[in-house]
């Protein structure tokens, strides 16, 4: 294959793999001609559903795998288990520089007790994050952690936060993105040891970072700030909150235009300011969730994606693979265990 951005894909990982999976891959490599993927499964199922697809079998390249990680198996298991599965041998793929970055549907804890234990942690990483990229009235933001970690101290929520500044500008493009610390309110006093320890240090580390102070849960669907910085327990509880809301104002909105011939006649007239808000809020559009951390790049695709969340997730992972994230986010835990150790 060409030499170029190559992906690694756990095709056998998700609700609906491989087709869903080849799918997605088919809609990305369609956008992207600089891009190659290394595709793991079972080659037998995998061969027609490649050849499906004109040209398709020139950039992607199936290697087969004997087994698979399923749904329900925990992260030890796993770990126990998991050596020459789809997802383990993606994961491999990168380690060894034949892939630049792994995409996967697949179970979220056997992905990441994988992924640490194939990728490594960076120096100075206490455990790797789980991202979000959140929609709201200006854009979009990134949400971290969202489920890696049910509990956080204050030196990984300050690691949080310079890991996903890096990785804000990285995706989003952003120059200087913006952080805040989530709490229950915007008062010095507000919130519980953890996040104002994280607060002082983040406030006092010198680090060239444009660190806004607390914000609270209503700030996050606002933008006012690129990134929010949060435990893994409140992140995913977040999240999933967000994620019912905007199913439930979906279907309100779609019964209020279809109850009558007068609201049909409105949603006519307004089918394009619709549509743009359903694309907006669709989650195929925002699907990926990176692995911030470690010594190579994860990505999370949902496990009950469509085809083009699963390339949302695939161009989540090319970007990331050719940025400057890593060296990023090295210099600045490298300068805050300095200043630590100086201040010791």
């Amino acid at each position: 294959m060409t030499r170029g951005t190559i992906l690694s894909v756990d095709a056998m990982g998700g609700d609906h793999a491989p087709g869903v999976i080849v799918d997605g891959v088919a809609v990305f490599l369609r956008e992207r001609s600089d891009s190659t993927i290394l595709l793991f499964g079972d080659e037998p199922s995998l061969t027609p559903l490649v050849a499906a697809y004109p040209g398709l079998s020139g950039r992607c390249e199936i290697v087969h795998c004997d087994h698979k990680i399923t749904s329900d198996m925990k992260p030890s298991q796993a770990l126990r288990r998991g050596k020459g599965s789809s997802m383990w041998n993606a994961l491999e793929a990168v380690k060894e520089g034949r892939a630049n970055a792994s995409v996967s549907a697949g179970n979220t804890g056997a992905l990441m007790a994988i992924s640490m234990l194939v990728l490594r942690k960076m120096d100075g990483v206490h455990r790797p994050a789980m991202t979000a990229m959140w929609p709201t009235l200006i854009g979009r933001s990134v949400v971290l952690d969202v489920g890696a970690n049910v509990e956080a101290d204050a030196a990984q929520l300050v690691s949080f936060a310079i890991m996903g500044e890096a990785y804000a500008r990285a995706i989003l493009g952003k120059e200087r993105p913006t952080i805040g610390l989530l709490n229950i309110g915007s008062e010095e006093m507000k919130g519980h040891d953890e996040v104002r320890q994280a607060h002082e240090i983040l406030r006092a580390s010198g680090l060239d970072l444009d660190y806004r102070g607390f914000v609270e849960g209503d700030d996050i669907s606002m933008g006012a700030v690129d990134v929010v910085v949060t435990d893994g327990f409140t992140g995913n509880v977040a999240l999933k909150t967000g994620e019912g809301v905007a199913r439930m104002l979906g279907t309100r909105v779609r019964e209020a235009l279809t109850k009558s011939i007068a609201t049909k006649a409105g949603a006519v007239l307004a089918s394009s300011g619709l549509k743009q808000l359903r694309e907006q809020m669709n989650p195929s559009n925002a699907n990926g969730g990176v692995l911030l951390g470690l010594g190579g790049v994860s990505v999370k695709s949902h496990g009950g994606t469509d085809a083009q969340g699963f390339a949302t997730a695939c161009r989540l992972a090319a970007d990331l693979a050719t940025s400057h994230y890593p060296e990023e986010v090295a210099a600045n835990l490298a300068r805050i265990q300095k200043k630590g150790a100086a201040a010791g």
